[in-house]
């Protein structure tokens, strides 16, 4: 059984129960980062980079191979995920983007908004990132060079 982590700031939690539920229903193990309500999110003071930095760590440890991030546009939580070394976070509301943020990107981890996509099409877009396997070949000299990067600006090994 494949594990998930899965995180959400309170702009997305709605979309988070959502996916949730789908990818328990496929099988998937679920860790969910996200705090369990809006009103602790909002007391605690939990934003979106203290999510994302928690699940794009879980990621970069190798906790999981995959995860979801959910925020509001899921802007946020792909900026602050692609600062952890060796993450590579893609912002995706369509299935092509998904598909390409895995097979030619070697993204790890698929961020969407909740405010500007719907629970069904947020699902599919999932399935398609998660479906997805990198294929190597000509992107692979590319991915090389995001990792280059990575160590260049962070100074430490990244995947």
């Amino acid at each position: 059984m494949k594990k998930i982590g899965i995180g959400a700031d309170d702009a997305a939690l709605e979309l988070k129960e959502t996916l949730v539920e789908h990818l328990e229903e496929k099988g998937y193990e679920v860790e969910d980062y996200s705090p369990p309500s809006k009103e602790e999110a909002k007391n605690a003071g939990i934003d979106y980079p203290d999510v994302a930095v928690e699940v794009a760590e879980a990621v970069a440890r190798g906790d999981h191979d995959q995860a979801i991030l959910c925020c509001g546009t899921g802007l946020g939580m792909s900026i602050t995920a692609n600062k952890v070394p060796g993450v590579r976070a893609a912002q995706c509301h369509d299935v092509y983007s998904a598909e390409r943020a895995k097979k030619s990107n070697n993204a790890q981890v698929l961020t969407m908004g909740g405010r500007v996509i719907g629970p069904e099409a947020a699902k599919t877009v999932m399935d398609a990132f998660l479906e997805s396997e990198f294929g190597g070949g000509s992107s692979a000299p590319k991915v090389d060079k995001m990792i280059e990067v990575d160590r260049r600006y962070h100074g430490t090994p990244a995947s």
